[in-house]
Parts: C-alpha cells; structure tokens; sequence
C-alpha cells in the first residue's frame, strides 16, 4: 500500500472560548501508548479507575482513540464499545466466554519465518563462499550476508489478528475503521521508510483493525514484521511515543494520554514500595528495561512541550505510573499470575494520583464538563479484582502461569533489599 501523499496540517485554532462554555460538546480525546502484557494491564487498571473516578466522562464514547502497540489493543476495544470493567474481565480475569483471551497466542514460536529463513542458508552460504574463495573478498565481510538467515522475530503475531479479529467480529462490534461511531487511528513504523502508518486515516482505513493492531505491535526482534498491501510494518513506538498528534489535529479540546513505562528511580524507597539499591544488580535485564524506558519516555516528555506549545487551546493530561513505584518496575512481563496484583496495583495508583492532583486537574477538567467522583475516590474499600479461586481457572491457564513462573525463576529478577 502506498502512503498518502506527506502533508503535515497545520494546528487546529483553538482558544478558551471554543471549550464547553458554549453549549456545545467537548471534543475529548484519548492517547495509549505501548508496553507489552504488562502496559496493557497498566491501562487497563487507570482506565478503570479513571471510569469510577470521573463524572461526566464516558470513555466508550470518545470523539478520537490513538492507540500505539499494546495501547492500540486498549484503544480499538474502547473504540468498539467495550467497557474498561470488560476489558478487565476479558484479559484480566480466567473466566470462560467469548471475549477471554489466552495469553498462549503471544507465545508461539514463529515457525513460519524459522522455515522461510532457514531456506534461504544455502543459498546465502553459496554466494558467501564465493565472495570469500573466488572474489577475493574477506571473511568478515564476505559472510556478514548470512545475517539474512536469521529470524526477524522469534514469536508468532498472527494470532494476534486472529483473536481480535474473532473479538470484534461479534455482534454490535466492528473490525472495519468506517464502521465506528468514533475516529480511531492505530500507528505503526513502515519497516523501509521509518515513517508512521497512522492506520484508520483516510487512506489506511480499509486496512482491518485486528491487522493495523498487530502491525503496531510488532515489536522488532520479538515479532515479525506484519506485511500489508506489499509493505511491511512494526511497532509504532519507534517512531514516537504517543502519535497524540493526530487527535489534536482532529480537534481535540481534552486529551487524556496514558503511558505505562516510565524510567525507575532507584535508591528511594517510597510508600508501600520495595528499595532497589542499584539496578546493575539486575543485570542485563533490568539494565535494558531501564534504558527502553528511558529512551522512550524522553521522547514522551519533549511530546508534551511540543503539545502544550503547538495546542494552547487544548487541556492535556498525562497519566503514568510513579517513577518510584518499584513493584511496576520489578513486575515479570511474561507471568500473567501477576496480572490482577498488577492491574489491582494501576488501578489503586490512579486513584492516588487522582487525589494527589485534585487541585491541578479540577478545574482543567471542569472546562470540558468532568468532575472527579469525591466519594469514589474516598472510598477505601473500592478494589478492581478479586483473586479467583482456583476451579475459576482454566487447565491450560494454570499450566501456562506454572510455566511462566518458572522461566522467570530461571531468568532472575533484579535484587530487591526491603
């Protein structure tokens, strides 16, 4: 598919006279960035709390939804009607029905491109050889081309088309972008380009949602690359952060951004938290998580001054996690028998964070006919889930968090002094 012709639309004039003030309906916006199993699960907790928390705001019925990667997934659901209570149940909760999703179908090996790449070694092991013995050429560089042969991603994403396409193929839903009540836009990387896919534009919009989400999500080295209309595409976070852009340039008089990884603070134990000494105690991995999340969240933060600057007119509010929380931090990505203690945890923060910035979000949301819920807020005993027994569980559930709980194990997590 050949993109739209590159034409960047100049920012939608707005001042404090166009907003609520008026009588008219405020134009609302909602921004998801990505994170894998563990930033869905993030978002899906803040949403939840965000539904209890807020009056006046109806989160199924947006105006625009940008979703980024995992955050593309919580935004074409929302887009589609479904409610963030639902979509904790579906992805949350081991209940049995037509919206549970497994998470097995993000752990299958990608067969398809082991075979298809390692039928092309022979060929690229002739042409080294002759490089190397008859052109003359050196070693090195003579078989760097079997770099070809390798995988360009080691798990499966076609099921992740698969399943969302079964998802919003049910009645009163849609996989088609025309068909929506709302603007959704989901961004992905064109793979020989680098520039963003803003899938559910003009355009990119015949383009099915389940296909566009799992283009965004291709995460390079993780998934393969997803090919669409004879190009190829990847996550949309390496390009930006949030893609906010495109709802603000639709309009957008309240924006909402989520984003669930942010870079950790070590040697500071907050409340209720664990202390990490330093993260070179981690190793490698708690090294790379750091850096990702610092690489990524730097391009957020200059985002927002950029939004803040270009978009007077619009009322912008970020929502992530703290920066101290070493319980997100130090959470296993891979083990989903975290997932309710995580989402438990998001959903709690939220609320905390809500209370801690009632004086600072108040009347910005107050222009655009929001309130926060006080006595929600208050309420200590309102809880998001509750753990399942164990005949609630699946068999195959149980087995896979077994499993899972035992390659973390094997992986090790960074060390945590209390």
């Amino acid at each position: 598919m050949k993109s739209p012709r590159n034409i960047t639309p100049a920012p939608f004039p707005r001042t404090a006279g166009s907003r609520a003030n008026k009588g008219k309906r405020p134009r609302i916006a909602l921004a998801l960035a990505g994170g894998g199993p563990l930033g869905a699960i993030y978002e899906i907790g803040a949403l939840c709390a965000l539904a209890d928390s807020l009056k006046g705001l109806d989160l199924n019925h947006c105006d625009h939804y940008v979703g980024v990667s995992a955050g593309g997934f919580i935004a074409a659901g929302l887009a589609n009607g479904i409610s963030p209570r639902a979509l904790c149940e579906a992805f949350i909760e081991d209940r049995n029905g037509t919206d549970n999703f497994d998470p097995a179908w993000l752990l299958k090996p990608a067969w398809a491109e082991f075979g298809g790449r390692l039928r092309r070694l022979p060929g690229l092991l002739g042409s080294a050889l002759w490089a190397w013995g008859v052109q003359g050429k050196a070693f090195t560089n003579a078989f760097e081309r079997l770099g070809a042969a390798l995988p360009t991603g080691v798990l499966d994403n076609e099921g992740i088309h698969h399943q969302i396409e079964r998802l919003f193929s049910q009645p009163g839903r849609s996989n088609d972008f025309r068909q929506l009540r709302a603007r959704l836009t989901l961004v992905a990387t064109q793979l020989d380009t680098g520039e963003a896919a803003p899938f559910g534009k003009t355009g990119w919009d015949h383009v099915p949602i389940s296909r566009a989400i799992q283009a965004s999500a291709a995460l390079p080295g993780l998934f393969p690359p997803v090919e669409i209309d004879g190009q190829h595409y990847v996550d949309g976070a390496l390009k930006k952060t949030l893609h906010a852009t495109v709802a603000l340039d639709d309009g957008a008089e309240l924006l909402l951004c989520l984003n669930p990884l942010v870079p950790f603070r070590a040697h500071a134990m907050g409340e209720r938290n664990e202390h990490i000494p330093s993260l070179v105690e981690g190793g490698f991995p708690a090294v790379m998580s750091q850096t990702f999340r610092s690489m990524i969240h730097s391009r957020l933060e200059l985002g927002m001054k950029n939004y803040e600057r270009l978009y007077p007119g619009c009322d912008i509010v970020l929502i992530e996690p703290d920066q101290h929380d070493a319980k997100l931090f130090t959470a296993n990505t891979f083990s989903y028998r975290q997932r309710r203690e995580m989402a438990e945890h998001a959903y709690q923060q939220t609320r905390q964070m809500l209370r801690e910035r009632q004086a600072e979000l108040a009347p910005k949301l107050a222009r655009h006919g929001v309130s926060l819920d006080l006595a929600s807020l208050h309420n200590p005993d309102l809880k998001l889930v509750n753990e399942p027994s164990v005949a609630a569980q699946t068999v195959f559930g149980r087995q896979l968090h077994t499993t899972l709980d035992d390659l973390q194990r094997q992986l090790g997590k960074p060390v945590v002094s209390r």
